[in-house]
């Protein structure tokens, strides 16, 4: 007897693991609660494992998906760059660490820089 699920079909793409769906229609996903953390914002600058570059990720916001994807578009005209949101984080291209700080500070977060 094996464990292992298909990841991915030639026919919708990568499929979720959870409940073996599209990726676009899966039902566990959207199931899946936001972290709860202690509500202090962590801003950081990450480069491992993205090939040398350099990405800002802003950590502790306990939104669901759809307001953490408003708040990384208005931080991403912000900053001028792209970005995305992955697994309640929102990862910024480049170093905009000070920035965003004083970004999340403004919008009345309370903010941590984290790390280095």
């Amino acid at each position: 007897m094996t464990n292992s699920r298909p990841v991915y079909s030639s026919d919708q793409g990568r499929l979720c693991p959870g409940c073996g769906k599209a990726r676009n229609a899966c039902v566990c996903r959207k199931q899946e609660k936001p972290p709860v953390g202690d509500g202090i914002v962590r801003v950081q600058r990450e480069t491992k494992g993205r090939g040398g570059k350099t990405v800002t990720v802003v950590r502790g916001l306990s939104f669901d998906e759809d307001q953490l994807k408003v708040l990384a578009g208005e931080l991403k005209k912000r900053c001028g760059t792209g970005g995305t949101v992955r697994d309640w984080t929102i990862e910024i291209q480049g170093d905009h660490a000070d920035l965003l700080v004083a970004e999340l500070t403004r919008r009345g977060y309370k903010t941590k820089r984290a790390g280095g």
